[in-house]
């Protein structure tokens, strides 16, 4: 099933999300609807979607991003590259969008490598797992993470007072957020 992806001012989105205590077959239905619902984004495609993103205050998301596919439930960042003064690479910018702000991006800077644990299914029950990921990878997690937060991408970009581009036809416009 198909569902609605929530506005940026849907109140949920700045929620703290709740654990995932048992994993059960709402759960799975849950996942699975939202798999189907990243598979048919298409304008803007989506490479992320979060549980508050479909209405539902539980820390799952999912990636769907080239090799990186993975479901995420109950994520917890061990550890991040500093962000060093000085240092191009850390201080790279990264273009980001979301679907509950379609077609608006923004260059945001993020750590470029986190070590987090998580859970996944397997099966009829969740394991542990803890695994590094980098560049952009690193920042898809990153931002899926905050969604679990109440944390928004627009909140980095007044943060780092980063522009704020609108997508429409074929061109990028600055707007003012």
């Amino acid at each position: 099933m198909i569902l609605k992806i929530a506005d940026i001012k849907d109140t949920i989105l700045r929620q703290k999300a709740k654990r995932v205590s048992k994993f059960d077959k709402r759960i799975e239905k849950l996942i699975s609807n939202m798999q189907q619902t990243l598979k048919f984004q298409r304008d803007p495609e989506g490479i992320g979607l979060a549980a508050p993103q479909i209405g539902k205050s539980l820390q799952i998301f999912i990636v769907n991003f080239e090799k990186l596919q993975r479901v995420i439930i109950n994520p917890e960042i061990l550890k991040s590259e500093k962000l060093k003064k000085g240092n191009k690479k850390s201080k790279a910018k990264l273009l980001e969008g979301c679907l509950s702000l379609p077609n608006y991006y923004s260059p945001i800077r993020r750590p470029r490598k986190i070590k987090i644990r998580y859970q996944t299914p397997s099966g009829q029950s969740l394991v542990t797992k803890v695994e590094d990921f980098f560049g952009f990878n690193a920042q898809i997690i990153q931002h899926e993470i905050d969604h679990l937060n109440g944390i928004l991408f627009v909140d980095h970009v007044l943060k780092q007072n980063s522009p704020l581009y609108k997508f429409e036809g074929d061109n990028f416009e600055e707007v003012e957020l």
